[in-house]
């Protein structure tokens, strides 16, 4: 059996940007592995999981709701990568290459979001 946020293109860009997350973080110190590397891997788990619990939600209120934090939860991830750069964590470079991916997946959850609200 499927699942209908299974089918959902946000969600499964979402998985492709969790692994990429993870894949950043592992090159940080490893005294912030309580600090950044945590809050940023949360926050990228709590982007697709929100999106895969709103789907779910009979309310279209609720819906707009979990689509709303799974917004939030992707400009925290963008906040804390550019906190990164200034603590010399992550290069800017790096930040300009996911960067599109953070832009992309924003445009997609506000559409989510605006669709479950007019419903």
């Amino acid at each position: 059996m499927t699942f209908a946020f299974e089918n959902l293109t946000v969600w499964q860009k979402s998985r492709k940007f969790v692994k990429a997350i993870y894949l950043i973080t592992a090159d940080y110190p490893k005294d912030e592995r309580y600090g950044l590397i945590s809050q940023l891997r949360r926050a990228a788990v709590s982007v697709s999981s929100n999106l895969a619990e709103g789907s779910c939600r009979w309310s279209k209120k609720e819906q707009a709701r979990f689509y709303e934090i799974s917004y939030g939860s992707l400009i925290e991830i963008l906040n804390q990568l550019i906190l990164s750069v200034d603590l010399d964590f992550l290069p800017a470079s790096e930040l300009a290459n996911i960067r599109p991916d953070i832009e992309e997946l924003g445009r997609m959850i506000n559409a989510l979001q605006r669709t479950a609200k007019k419903k």
